[in-house]
């Protein structure tokens, strides 16, 4: 009879859906407290094992926490949806006291609150400037777009929300485009605006449900709207909502979290 293999190592892990209040919407995150850091490799592994489009990891530092998010291929400098993962796992099963969260990241200062049923983050804006389509994107999208703007991503822009949900991209020629992500937005029906986001280089073909794309998307819609709060929808097929506000040089978005499943990755 073989052996078990010994275990050396016992990490908590919870399995969260984001920017939603229903199981199997939004957008599932894997969530990690840790004692201490673990090796970057290590870390690297336990997210291509999860196979989600990001796994969070972070440790407690007193009044703070430091926090790190992976996809299944690179670690990234910003994450939405797994940072409102993190903040339920440690507002509702972590027995967190107050309602405020400090996270250390590589993107600087986040900050989470818990405000009744919603957690809002606190992000850093992006702002976006017009540009020329990039070498690609018109043959990958198959559509061809009002404008194209760019910050950390390239920002295409429709005229309507069919326009975004009937989108189906060539993800081999998206892989080829020079840029993070690719997001898409459109005036929405039932909404400010509707979007969706693309990601094939960094391993996520589409990505449900996008915070680090609204960091971008609600200074974008802002401006055109001529309002500061704002209501979006994220067309994925699992689909999110977002509700969200321009604070300048920083933004505001809020959701909701729906816990899948807790347990342990053995080691």
């Amino acid at each position: 009879m073989q052996e078990e293999l010994e275990v050396i190592m016992k990490i908590p892990i919870y399995q969260v859906d984001a920017f939603t209040s229903k199981l199997f919407c939004g957008n599932p995150a894997a969530v990690c407290p840790l004692k201490q850091w673990l090796d970057m490799e290590l870390m690297q592994n336990i997210a291509a094992e999860n196979n989600l489009s990001e796994t969070a990891f972070f440790v407690s530092k007193g009044d703070h926490f430091e926090l790190k998010w992976f996809t299944p291929k690179v670690e990234i400098n910003l994450c939405g949806h797994a940072t409102l993962a993190s903040s339920h796992v440690i507002f509702n099963h972590l027995g967190h006291k107050g309602d405020t969260i400090e996270f250390q990241t590589l993107s600087g200062k986040l900050v989470a609150s818990r405000e009744r049923d919603l957690i809002s983050l606190n992000f850093p804006a992006y702002h976006a400037a017009p540009t020329e389509m990039p070498d690609g994107l018109f043959e990958s999208l198959k559509k061809e777009p009002q404008q194209v703007f760019k910050a950390r991503d390239f920002l295409a822009l429709f005229g309507d929300e069919d326009d975004i949900l009937t989108m189906d991209p060539d993800f081999e020629k998206m892989k080829h485009v020079d840029s993070h992500g690719i997001i898409v937005t459109a005036p929405g029906k039932k909404c400010d605006f509707v979007s969706r986001f693309f990601a094939p280089g960094l391993g996520i073909n589409e990505d449900p449900v996008t915070g680090s794309a609204h960091s971008m998307l609600i200074p974008f819609w802002a401006e055109r709207l001529k309002k500061k709060s704002l209501h979006a929808i994220q067309l994925s097929q699992r689909r999110g909502e977002l509700f969200c506000e321009h604070l300048g040089e920083r933004v505001k978005m809020s959701g909701r979290a729906v816990t899948f499943f807790t347990g342990e990755i053995l080691l």
